[in-house]
C-alpha cells in the first residue's frame, strides 16, 4: 500500500489530506479530530502551503500550517506523518516567488508555524520565471544540507520547465524535484496526460495531484445548475455541467453501483490505479467525509472498470 515519493526513501499511503480546509472551512477542533482520524486510519501524508488561507477575509496566510503545528505539538505524532508544504504563491506584494532570500525567510516562517525542525517535502508552489532555476534549487540545497528540508517538489510547473529544472539539478549537483503536484482528475485530463505524465514516468517523479474530485463535481453532488448553490465551491463546478460531464457521472454511478462504493471513491480509485500517481490530494471537513475518502484506498477497480471511466471522460 505504501509508495515512495519519487526516488526518495519517504513512503506514503496512497491518499494525501488536503490541508487547505484547516482554519477555513474546518475550525481548530474539527481539524484536530480529522488529523487524528486520518493517522489512526493508516494514512500519513498531509499537504498544506504557507499561503493557505490568505483568500479568506481577515486571514494573512499561514492559518493551515499554524493549526497543523498545534496538532503536531499536542498529539506528539510528528514521526508518524509526512508534512508537505509549499512556498512561492503571493502572501503579500513583497512575499512571493522563488528567490533565494525569500525562500530562506519563508521556510523559517513555515517551520515556526508547523512547530517542527524539518519539512519532509518542500514544494515550489508555482513556477517563478523571473528567478533562475539555479538560484531556487541552490536555496533548496542549503536547506537540505541544514536538515530543514528532506526532499523537494514542484507544483504547477509545465513539462518543459520541469525538464529544465531536472537538467539544472543534474548539471550543478543540486537536489532534484522528487514530486509534481498538477491539476489532474477524471474531468481534467488533457494537460497532465499529454505532457506532464510522460515526463514524470521517464524521470521517476512522484505525482500528488490536486483537485482530485474536481472541486466536488466527481462526488456526484452537483448534477444541475440548481445544485451549484450547495456549497462555497459550487461556482467552480459549473464548467463541468455539459454532455461530457454527465457521461462521466453516469460512468461513476455505474462503477460505484458495481463495487458497492460511491462516485467519490471511484474517482479517487481511478487516480490511485494510475502507475504515475503516488497519492491524490482530497479534503474533508467531517469524519464521515474523511472515511469515504479513505475507503477509496481499499477499492480495487478492475481493468474493465478503469476502461469504462477512461472512455467516458475522453
Amino acid at each position: 500500500m505504501m509508495r515512495n515519493i519519487g526516488s526518495s526513501d519517504i513512503a506514503v499511503a496512497p491518499l494525501a489530506f488536503g490541508g487547505n480546509v484547516f482554519g477555513w472551512t474546518a475550525d481548530e477542533a474539527t481539524s484536530f479530530s480529522l488529523l487524528d482520524h486520518f493517522v489512526a486510519s493508516g494514512m500519513n501524508l498531509i499537504d498544506t502551503a504557507d499561503v493557505y488561507s490568505v483568500w479568506v477575509p481577515g486571514h494573512t496566510g499561514g492559518e493551515s500550517e499554524t493549526i497543523i503545528g498545534k496538532w503536531l505539538k499536542r498529539s506528539g505524532k510528528r514521526d508518524r506523518v509526512v508534512i508537505a508544504t509549499k512556498v512561492g504563491m503571493e502572501m503579500a506584494p513583497d512575499r512571493k516567488g522563488l528567490r533565494k532570500a525569500y525562500i530562506q525567510q519563508a521556510v523559517e516562517d513555515s517551520l515556526r508555524r508547523l512547530q517542527t525542525d524539518y519539512i519532509d517535502l518542500y514544494q515550489s508552489h508555482s513556477d517563478d520565471a523571473d528567478t533562475p532555476l539555479e538560484e531556487t534549487l541552490g536555496a533548496y540545497a542549503d536547506l537540505v544540507r541544514q536538515g530543514k528540508v528532506r526532499i523537494i517538489g514542484a507544483s504547477n510547473y509545465s513539462a518543459a520547465r520541469l525538464e529544465q529544472a531536472l537538467e539544472v539539478s543534474r548539471q550543478h549537483k543540486l537536489p532534484m524535484y522528487q514530486s509534481l503536484q498538477p491539476h489532474y482528475n477524471l474531468a481534467e485530463r488533457s494537460e497532465y496526460e499529454s505532457t506532464l505524465e510522460p515526463a514524470c514516468l521517464a524521470h521517476g517523479i512522484g505525482v500528488i495531484p490536486y483537485y482530485s474530485l474536481a472541486s466536488g463535481f466527481l462526488t456526484g453532488k452537483y448534477r444541475s445548475k440548481e445544485d451549484l448553490g450547495k456549497s462555497v465551491r459550487g461556482k467552480g463546478v459549473s464548467k463541468y455541467l455539459d454532455e461530457r460531464g454527465m457521461r462521466i457521472l453516469a460512468a461513476l454511478d455505474d462503477v460505484a453501483r458495481d463495487t458497492r462504493s460511491t462516485p467519490a471513491q471511484v474517482a479517487l480509485a481511478w487516480l490511485i490505479a494510475h502507475p504515475s500517481i503516488t497519492a491524490p490530494i482530497a479534503s474533508a471537513t467531517s469524519i464521515a467525509q474523511l472515511d469515504e475518502l479513505i475507503g477509496a484506498t481499499r477499492l480495487q477497480l478492475d481493468p474493465a472498470m478503469i476502461g469504462r471511466l477512461t472512455r467516458a471522460s475522453a
